[in-house]
This record gives C-alpha cells, sequence and structure tokens, in this order.
C-alpha cells in the first residue's frame, strides 16, 4: 500500500530530527568540508552514526523497510544487497525484518569472475535492492549496481538514509542506469529539523541554505569543485 505524502514527510521530518540528536551533523568551522566528489560543503553528515543508537536504529529501519515495501514492493525482490562498509549494517537490518535474504557488494573484487565482488548465496537472475547509507551524487551506486548486474542480478532500486537531493544530475544519472533512488531524508529536511529546533548558529544556517541552494556555486567561491563528474 503506499504511503501518504504526509506519511513520508513526517518520516523525513523524524528521522532528520534524530540525525541531528545523535550528532550525525557536522558544520564546519574554519575551513568548508571537501567531499570525495571534490565539492566543498558547510556541513558534513555522518550517518553511520546511527548503528550506535538501537531506538533511533530501529526506528529509522522501520521507517525503510515501510519505504521498501510500498514503493519497491517486497514480493518484486528476491534479496536486499548492502554496499561495502557503510550500507552492510543497513541491509542487515532491513533483511531481518523484511525476511528477505542478504548479499553484499564489494568496493573491489577479490578473486576472478562476475561474482568476484558478491558475497553471499545468490543465483543469476536475482532481483535485488541495493541499500546503502547516503549518496552524494549517486556515481558510486551506479558502480556498485554495474557490479551486482554483472554478476547476473537484476536491480534497479537503490534504497538510503540521506540523499543530498540537491544536485539535479544525480537523479538524472541513476535514471540513465535504469535505477530508481529511495531516501528517508535530504539536507531540505535537515535544514527544516535545525531550524525548527534550533540547531546550530543561525550562521551556520545561513550558510547551509545558500549551499543546498546553489551547491556547485558555493563550492568553488569556497575552493571546491564547480562541476560533479557522474
Amino acid at each position: 500500500m503506499p504511503l501518504t505524502p504526509e506519511t513520508r514527510a513526517d518520516y523525513a521530518r523524524r528521522t532528520a530530527r534524530a540525525l541531528l540528536d545523535i550528532g550525525a551533523v557536522q558544520m564546519a568551522e574554519d575551513r568548508p568540508f571537501i567531499l570525495s566528489s571534490g565539492v566543498a560543503s558547510p556541513a558534513y553528515i555522518n550517518v553511520r552514526r546511527v548503528i550506535s543508537f538501537p531506538a533511533i536504529r530501529e526506528m529509522l529501519m522501520g521507517f525503510a523497510t515501510e519505504i521498501l515495501d510500498a514503493e519497491i514492493g517486497r514480493d518484486r525482490l528476491d534479496a536486499v544487497a548492502g554496499a561495502e562498509t557503510a550500507g552492510i549494517p543497513f541491509a542487515a537490518w532491513i533483511a531481518a525484518l523484511s525476511g528477505l535474504p542478504m548479499q553484499y557488494v564489494r568496493k573491489r573484487a577479490q578473486g576472478f569472475g562476475p561474482a568476484a565482488m558478491i558475497e553471499g548465496l545468490f543465483e543469476p537472475g536475482q532481483r535485488v535492492v541495493l541499500i546503502e547509507d547516503l549518496t552524494t551524487d549517486g556515481a558510486s551506486k551506479i558502480r556498485f549496481c554495474e557490479a551486482l548486474r554483472q554478476a547476473g542480478l537484476e536491480v534497479s532500486d537503490v534504497l538510503m538514509l540521506f540523499h543530498y537531493d540537491i544536485f539535479p544530475r544525480t537523479r538524472d544519472a541513476l535514471a540513465e542506469n535504469g535505477l530508481r533512488l529511495h531516501a528517508l531524508a535530504n539536507w531540505r529536511d535537515i535544514l527544516a529539523a535545525a531550524e525548527a529546533g534550533d540547531a546550530f548558529t543561525a550562521g551556520e544556517r545561513d550558510r547551509l541554505a545558500a549551499f543546498i541552494d546553489a551547491p556547485l556555486d558555493w563550492s568553488a567561491a569556497h575552493g571546491g569543485s564547480r562541476h560533479l563528474n557522474i
């Protein structure tokens, strides 16, 4: 059964509030953060902190499993596949809640042949969803899905806790590779929760808002890349 927009918005709000509460969001002080994409950012988010907070972990994995059911369909999946390394624990919890088998996909091959990047039992033709912690530009998600496909698995959806959701090219690139993206929350949700809860200083919130509105311009003005290579 589809989730209503109101329910989806509530999940996003509660996810953002939880990430703030556990200190997953850090604001830059003297110098901006430089992301793996080369983009400069006034904020950094470490979704992996969720693994250390059982109550929040349980809540967010419940949200993720409901999204899996409503937007992907448990009956359309044969397994969940965690992305090394941050996606592995989340995939394990979602697999436990959904009753689905699990594999994980490596960043680099170990061994030989198309299965060298996949751990866990699988068969060609199995339908899987890739589980991750977050994405900025989507490039690594495309590579993980390519590895799954090379091993004979079918993947058309990527499910994660957090999506930057400020680079329009991200969804386009995923769509061009036959992938749909599902996430619990994004930077606009974080900013709204920070404003509602008076998190960070007004200046820090203003910098985050400026970055969200024009991320590549903000990046270039602060020593980072003006382009995304995806």
